[in-house]
């Protein structure tokens, strides 16, 4: 399985419009070659480095029971319309928060997991309930990253 984005290669910096103080939209994802066994995609964007900062890895989006035939998720995706689900990220904010670091250049990771379940989690809920939910449905996973500087 492979995500990508157009917007910025692997390992390079994310463009600062997707930034939580500038637009603050998530920028445009392409899954490929997810198992044909899938039922369900979940996505959990994160930022490692804020651990130094912040005392934790930062949240920045959760979204499960993304249809598995997806081939791409757009800019300013809105899941209302794509009937997939979007928890709470670390802003406080149900959906996504851009990268906004407060001290250096952080590197942000995009995970994708294929599952083979659909997920009864409820909208809001957290990476724990979600990771919960998740064990042992994983069929892969993909990480695609970008850096972003203050």
């Amino acid at each position: 399985m492979e995500l990508s984005s157009p917007a910025f290669r692997d390992g390079d910096p994310i463009p600062v419009e997707y930034g939580y103080t500038e637009r603050n939209v998530n920028p445009p994802l392409e899954l490929s070659d997810v198992p044909d066994d899938a039922e369900s995609l979940a996505l959990v964007v994160d930022d490692p480095d804020a651990v130094e900062p912040a005392g934790k890895v930062w949240l920045h989006w959760l979204v499960w029971n993304v249809n598995p035939t997806r081939k791409r998720i757009p800019e300013n995706w809105s899941t209302d319309t794509a009937a997939a689900t979007e928890g709470e990220n670390d802003f406080g904010e149900t959906g996504y928060g851009g990268p906004k670091p407060p001290d250096r250049e952080h590197t942000y990771r995009f995970r994708l997991f294929a599952l083979d379940d659909t997920l009864d989690v409820p909208e809001g809920a957290s990476l724990d309930q979600l990771e919960r939910a998740m064990e042992s449905h994983v069929l892969a996973e993909a990480t695609y990253e970008g850096t972003y500087a203050p």
